[in-house]
């Protein structure tokens, strides 16, 4: 597949790594030579110095021939002006863009984007898809990382095993045993930063983030089976007005009723634009660094606080401040990689990193056969895939331990109608099933073909 990128920050560079680790053609197009010279040395992509959205610059890029864009530069119209030059000129099947500005995504403009006025084919806002995660986070107390599947019907849990985790030390293989009517798998540890995929003689250490399937009837049960009975938050703290915990807000109010909110934003007149959009959260005009303001916002009573400024240290240190103050748990947006290593230790519950929100968003519409959802699991280590089993795919109808999976793939779940399955070695994959898999990086484009409706896919 050839594949546009246009800009090489964070996010592009990102896809650019995954999709050329697959061995795609991948070009990067940005107006920096810094940002430009650094993919050159790093990736295995072609990198140009250029305006992503000037027709002669899309065609140097060979605009002609590629199957999609990608357009992620730090200013909207650039993309969107990008995706129309790429579907005017040079006919370019798949075009994607992130847009930021709230404005151009109200439902009222809902027909801007069509094939008839600006063609995008998916429109990826990072503030949105920000927001969406953390309220998901904040239905799971005690998870780092929720992941919702199948309609809801499977969850992907990421948490962090305490001392409180009654299965330490415990082989992998023995879990079934011990909870033989519990519908768990777990597909992925990181222990002291390293990712490791178990086998069955694996077992779990303090300290360690591990990530399970499970069937979301048995989510509660789960939890406590890893030592996590915190109850779910009715009080919280959003610091930071922005884009992002404006969008929280809202996201709160239309649909966790039963959670009571309050903002604090730096800037007045943000608070004030804020508080006008709001009809149940209060907002508050202040410094969430200030321990007046957080008394204030009762931060005693609150069980949970989330930063999500722009200021990555500030966002960190008003958490700690929060919690040093009586706040229960803490979700921090961080946008530097270099941190996240650094503040679980310090205390900091769960991170939010947009960045690897938005890569995933992406990467969803990237892959190719009967994949339904991609979500990049911790800096890319691993992928979860939603994948469509049909007649053509090579998994079905056999036992999984007749199917030879590559090395550094899990299958965590099937869902076969509304039952879901916690695979076992004589478990059969039947067509229509819907399969929850892990995927190590390296190995995503063999999960594709495996699920593939016919080779033209590929």
């Amino acid at each position: 597949m050839k594949v546009i990128i246009c800009g090489a920050g964070q996010v592009g560079s990102n896809i650019a790594k995954y999709l050329a680790s697959e061995g795609n053609h991948v070009t990067v197009i940005d107006q920096a030579p810094e940002l430009i010279q650094r993919i050159h040395d790093t990736l295995d992509v072609q990198a140009m110095v250029g305006y992503a959205s000037h027709p002669d610059v899309l065609e140097a890029a060979g605009a002609t021939e590629s199957d999609m864009i990608i357009a992620v530069t730090q200013t909207d119209e650039v993309n969107m002006v990008a995706c129309q030059v790429a579907h005017s000129l040079f006919n370019v099947p798949t075009k994607i863009a992130r847009v930021r500005n709230q404005s151009y995504l109200k439902p009222i403009w809902a027909d801007l984007f069509n094939r008839d006025h600006l063609p995008i084919d998916v429109i990826i806002s990072p503030e949105i898809e920000v927001a969406r995660a953390v309220s998901r986070r904040l239905q799971v107390p005690g998870a780092f990382d929720m992941i919702p599947l199948a309609d809801g019907k499977v969850r992907v849990i990421g948490v962090l095993c305490t001392d409180a985790c009654p299965i330490l030390n415990t082989p992998l293989r023995q879990l079934t045993g011990l909870f033989p009517d519990l519908n768990i798998e777990v597909v992925a540890i990181i222990r002291n930063d390293k990712p490791i995929i178990p086998g069955g003689n694996d077992q779990m250490l303090v300290g360690d983030e591990v990530y399970f399937v499970c069937d979301a009837k048995h989510l509660t049960r789960a939890m406590a089976a890893f030592g996590h009975e915190e109850g779910e938050a009715r009080r919280i703290i959003i610091l930071g007005g922005g884009n992002i915990g404006l969008c929280l807000a809202e996201e709160l109010e239309a649909k966790q009723g039963q959670v009571s909110a309050r903002v604090i934003e730096v800037n007045r007149t943000r608070a004030q634009y804020v508080a006008q959009r709001l009809s149940r959260t209060m907002v508050l005009h202040g410094d969430g660094l200030d321990p007046e303001i957080l008394e204030e916002a009762n931060v005693r009573s609150t069980e949970t606080v989330v930063a999500v400024t722009n200021d990555d240290e500030g966002n960190i240190l008003a958490s700690l401040l929060a919690k040093r103050y009586g706040c229960q748990r803490a979700i921090t947006l961080i946008n530097k990689t270099t941190y996240s290593a650094l503040v679980t230790p310090l205390g900091i519950d769960a991170i939010v990193s947009p960045r690897a929100i938005t890569v995933s968003t992406i990467l969803q519409h990237v892959r190719r056969g009967r994949i339904r959802s991609v979500h990049s699991l911790r800096e890319g280590f691993a992928e979860i895939i939603e994948a469509e089993a049909l007649e053509t795919s090579t998994v079905v109808n056999t036992p999984l331990k007749d199917v030879k999976l590559p090395s550094g793939v899990i299958v965590g779940a099937i869902v076969r109608g509304d039952e879901v399955i916690i695979p076992r070695p004589s478990t059969i994959i039947r067509p229509k099933d819907r399969v929850i898999i892990l995927a190590a990086v390296g190995q995503v484009k063999k999960v594709e073909k495996m699920f593939a409706v016919r080779l033209e896919f590929f």
